[in-house]
């Protein structure tokens, strides 16, 4: 294959856009810029002051159309002091690929990208090219990817099938690829009571305690054993707080916040179902009121094993002399939403270092990552 396009050079380029969530910071400005000159249509759907952008290569009404989805936003840096080198310097040391958005994800994007184009270029398919760029993913993603795709529905435009370029091996290329993924949901409890004098506890209600006995509750409980294609769900406590700092008061209120991370078992509606009656119980045994809010941030989904997961993970067996293992774990991703689109899964570089200070990759594995795409567009359109 030729390589005309050139991945790693063009994420080194977007690497040096500082396109912190929810700035653009130049990316997609770059990108289309990028695709027009290789002859895709774009279009820049922003909304809610969020960036986005839609290429497409082939003319409309193709019954085949590939789509790649990803994100050009990336989490704050933190203290660049803590840096090895610059986190938007998007320089290349030592064959290793260094900035925010080296893995997660500036680099899967650039490397579709250049799939795509020298894909066009090259040998023009019979079909169409589609590429849905975020740039609110690692964000609240109110306006980035749905709002791409409910464009798409206004315009008639389609994608058959969608490739996600999140990073999705835990150590080598070619392990693991995303089929599914849990859903998740964030509750958060406030127990009221009656605040009073810690020595005369009667003449007070203390919503401490069942607080702490509800989360309990909610702790030990076991949700479920895992299904066929998922492991168990898991409920985690991560806050518990009455910002009280007397030592001699009792405290009026308490809250808590949990975190459920959930299988095709569940919906988040038979959760939240669940989690009130729980609390209800709580707080009919204790006198305390109990109210909740809840967050929900996707539901679980799985794309069956099939025609879609089987040209995927026989172009990055050819590639990396690796079979994938088809995998639902991990957090959210925007495939989340695209599953109400068409079928969709997700293959990208080893994530070990996403979200961390010297967030980083090997320059070979950019390389690998565009021929493996290249490879899924070539199979798909053959």
């Amino acid at each position: 294959m030729n390589n005309t396009a050139d991945p790693v050079k063009l994420a080194s380029k977007l690497i040096r856009c500082p396109s912190v969530t929810p700035e653009e910071g130049g990316a997609l400005v770059l990108l289309q810029e990028q695709l027009e000159a290789a002859g895709f249509e774009c279009t820049r759907v922003d909304r809610g002051g969020v960036a986005n952008l839609y290429a497409r290569w082939g003319a409309r009404g193709h019954k085949r159309s590939f789509g790649f989805n990803g994100h050009t936003d990336v989490v704050p840096p933190g203290d660049a002091a803590e840096w090895t080198h610059d986190p938007f310097c998007g320089d290349v040391i030592d064959g290793i690929l260094w900035g925010r958005g080296a893995t997660d994800m500036k680099t899967g994007v650039a490397a579709f990208v250049a799939a795509a184009i020298d894909l066009v270029s090259e040998t023009p398919p019979d079909g169409a090219v589609i590429l849905a760029i975020t740039g609110d993913e690692e964000g609240d993603a109110v306006d980035g990817t749905t709002a791409l795709l409910d464009w798409m529905a206004r315009q008639g435009e389609a994608m058959s099938v969608c490739l996600v370029g999140e990073p999705t091996c835990p150590n080598e290329m070619g392990e693991m690829m995303k089929i599914g993924r849990r859903g998740s949901m964030t509750a958060f409890f406030t127990a009221t009571g009656v605040q009073g004098h810690s020595a005369y506890p009667h003449r007070a209600k203390n919503p401490v305690p069942a607080l702490a006995q509800l989360v309990d509750r909610l702790a030990r409980h076991r949700l479920d054993q895992g299904t066929e294609h998922f492991d168990p769900s898991t409920l985690a406590v991560t806050t518990f707080d009455t910002g009280n700092p007397a030592n001699n008061v009792i405290p009026a209120s308490c809250r808590a916040t949990v975190n459920i991370r959930f299988n095709d078992t569940h919906s988040s509606t038979s959760l939240i179902e669940w989690l009130r009656s729980e609390a209800a119980s709580v707080a009919q045994e204790s006198g305390i009121d109990i109210s909740m809010a809840t967050k929900v941030s996707g539901e679980s989904f799985v794309t069956p094993p099939g025609g879609f997961s089987d040209l995927v993970a026989a172009a990055v067996q050819r590639e990396t002399n690796r079979v994938p293992e088809l995998s639902t774990s991990g957090g959210t991703s925007d495939a989340r939403f695209i599953k109400d689109h068409c079928p969709v899964v997700e293959f990208g570089l080893v994530g070990k270092t996403m979200h961390q200070v010297d967030e980083r990759v090997e320059v070979a594995q950019i390389h690998q990552l565009k021929a493996i795409y290249r490879r899924i567009l070539e199979d798909y359109f053959a």
